[in-house]
């Protein structure tokens, strides 16, 4: 397993929290009142520092925080061909754990014309960061699974005279992924994670009855899933890894599923043809680690232990006192440590200080350092 390779045994799910200066010249940038250069050297600047603090807290896997972006998603997803956006249209309700609601007006995605990969999207980003990153660490890009285009919307958010038949659109987004994982291992990323929140909604009971409801099978959904990723990801290079992580909700330290993995473990651990998974397990609503009996031995799972919506630190006891439970059901050398999510899935960012988010992260690679004897 790891032996200084990705998933590492601290790792970070990928974004973080976005510097002051960074989201007032966003501000100004979306009033016109700065230019597209101006801002992206600015972004230059910022990822230059985050990735320097990276290193001097000891991880080795580094990303750019996700700071040339808005949403973890949308902003990638949004430069495939076909793709219409909009925002404002549907409120949803986010859940803190004192039992206050944050209304939250995502942007809806539809396809509205046939899908197509016509520029690279993350490879210009991910040139820069492997500029500076250097040799010593390894480069990562997160981008958001195949199936954020298709879980909110369904059959309706696909335009019925594109695709008539939804096997075709599943084979245009494939070979759009194919496309963009081609381009990013031209460019040296051995190392990419796809972000996807649609497989842990459907842990959630009550997510998996509506999914019933509009006329969906939760397991064939999750066979799907499967097999969009397999498929966007079926010509990667032998030496690049690839992860997935699940989420359940991540917005100003709100979420919005809940349930263990139990209902998707067996399907997704065993069809999904992957290296790792991160998984949330930073409190109750992630359930037990049973479900990870169902964990082959060739793929590392990324125990999510820590919390990115919460400024407290655990303490290692404790930490090490769950990785000791999990290890019950799969073998402690195919497990790492990690946060449950990054600590700004969308530029708004949780509830915490920029101190208290490198606070944590030492604290996850001391662990790490100590059950496994390797960061």
């Amino acid at each position: 397993m790891p032996g200084g390779k990705p998933p590492f045994r601290a790792d970070h799910v990928g974004s973080y929290l976005r510097p002051h200066r960074l989201a007032e010249a966003r501000e100004r940038f979306f009033s016109d009142e700065l230019s597209a250069q101006e801002l992206r050297e600015l972004e230059d600047d910022c990822i230059k520092e985050l990735v320097q603090r990276q290193k001097d807290v000891g991880l080795k896997g580094i990303t750019d925080g996700e700071l040339r972006r808005t949403f973890f998603h949308v902003d990638f997803l949004e430069h495939i061909e076909g793709v219409d956006v909009t925002y404002g249209e549907f409120k949803t309700a986010f859940r803190k754990d004192d039992g206050t609601a944050v209304g939250f007006r995502p942007p809806t995605m539809n396809v509205a014309s046939k899908l197509k990969h016509i520029k690279p999207i993350q490879g210009p980003d991910f040139d820069f960061l492997k500029y500076v990153v250097g040799n010593k660490h390894t480069p990562k890009v997160c981008i958001p699974a195949p199936s954020m285009l298709h879980f909110r919307g369904g059959r309706e958010g696909i335009a019925s005279d594109a695709y008539p038949d939804l096997e075709q659109f599943y084979e245009d987004l494939g070979a759009a992924y194919r496309a963009e994982v081609a381009d990013l291992a031209a460019r040296g990323c051995r190392y990419l994670q796809m972000d996807d929140t649609n497989l842990a909604y459907l842990c959630d009971p009550e997510i998996r009855q509506r999914t019933i409801d509009r006329g969906d099978d939760p397991d064939a959904l999750t066979r799907l899933y499967c097999r969009m990723v397999n498929d966007a990801i079926k010509d990667r290079p032998d030496d690049m890894k690839i992860t997935v992580h699940l989420c359940r909700g991540n917005f100003k330290s709100a979420w919005v599923a809940q349930g263990g993995y139990e209902p998707v473990a067996e399907i997704l651990f065993n069809e999904m043809e992957i290296d790792g998974f991160f998984l949330e397990y930073d409190d109750e609503r992630s359930g037990d680690f049973a479900p990870l009996r169902f964990m082959p031995e060739n793929k590392m799972v990324v125990l999510g232990l820590m919390s990115s919506k919460k400024p407290e630190v655990e303490s290692a006891d404790s930490i090490k006192t769950r990785i000791d439970e999990a290890s019950k059901y799969v073998p402690l050398d195919q497990c790492a440590l990690s946060h449950q999510c990054g600590f700004s899935s969308t530029a708004h960012g949780n509830d915490l200080l920029d101190r208290d988010q490198w606070k944590k992260l030492e604290r996850c690679v001391e662990v790490a350092q100590d059950v496994w004897g390797e960061i």
